[in-house]
């Protein structure tokens, strides 16, 4: 389960808007890399790949992410950094051991 705060919901509405992507959700992601083995990534996308977990949040906004991230994302809130006037996403990992300085890269 990823949980997506209503804050985060609002967050990517308001990107989807700024894309022009109406039904579609936002692709959240690990790839290998970064200061601490594995980095976030996040992509507009029209709609969930196949094999995709789908979560939705307020209002309807939804995330996909793909089943080899889940393993690393499962139990993750999804939220906005208050000290960013929660322009930013930021993602509260339990799975993470460490976590770079800037919160897009981490280790389990």
């Amino acid at each position: 389960m990823i949980e997506i705060t209503e804050a985060a919901a609002k967050r990517i509405q308001s990107g989807m808007d700024q894309e022009g992507i109406a039904d579609g959700g936002l692709r959240v992601g690990i790839k290998a890399g970064g200061c601490n083995g594995l980095s976030y990534i996040f992509k507009w996308e029209q709609a969930p790949a196949d094999g995709d977990q789908v979560f939705e949040g307020h209002g309807g906004t939804r995330i996909f992410v793909d089943p080899k991230s889940f393993k690393y994302l499962d139990g993750t809130v999804l939220d906005c950094d208050p000290n960013m006037l929660g322009q930013n996403l930021v993602l509260r990992n339990p799975n993470a051991t460490t976590e770079c300085g800037c919160g897009l890269s981490f280790g389990v």
